[in-house]
């Protein structure tokens, strides 16, 4: 039997990946705890402890623990220690899934990240939505903008990543 896996570059080591296209530099964040909340997102709120209704693409996040907001019921609560919270369905009406596992996250820095943002999506870069969910490359991504304007982090199904990342090194930027 013929062996397709041939025709696909292999992934990357992911723990020691880095690009640089430019004066824009991709690596991957692993150890994040992400949490997909589904349903009443004021419940989520009160039984959680984290108030907001997440952030939108090109907003700016930041803190140890920040949401994203996916759609009008849903959201994606990102921290770096695990949340006091269980998996599963919550009587107050709203249910978690953890996501560490299914969601890949890269973070691209650096001054000509709008130009490599205005490459890969439709959406206006200066510009911020309510949904963080976008179509970048081609794929579904969750994006916003951490910390400052010029640093940006992409929320991607790690079965996704290797394309991703293949179209980020073959992306112009300049």
């Amino acid at each position: 039997m013929r062996n397709l896996a041939e025709k696909w570059p292999a992934a990357p080591d992911w723990a020691t990946a880095t690009l640089s296209k430019g004066s824009v530099g991709v690596r991957t964040l692993g150890g994040l705890n992400q949490l997909l909340v589904s349903g009443d997102l004021a419940a989520w709120s009160e039984a959680s402890g984290l108030a907001g209704e997440g952030v939108g693409a090109g907003a700016i996040a930041g803190g140890d623990t920040y949401m994203a907001r996916v759609a009008r019921d849903r959201l994606l609560a990102v921290g770096e220690q695990p949340f006091p919270i269980a998996a599963g369905w919550h009587e107050a009406g709203f249910a978690v899934t953890v996501m560490d596992a299914g969601l890949h996250v890269f973070e691209i820095e650096g001054p000509d990240l709008d130009r490599l943002i205005a490459r890969g999506t439709a959406l206006d870069p200066g510009a911020a939505s309510r949904s963080a969910s976008i179509l970048f490359a081609g794929v579904g991504v969750l994006f916003y903008r951490f910390g400052n304007p010029d640093r940006a982090r992409l929320h991607v199904d790690r079965g996704l990543a290797p394309y991703l990342w293949e179209w980020l090194e073959q992306a112009q930027v300049l």
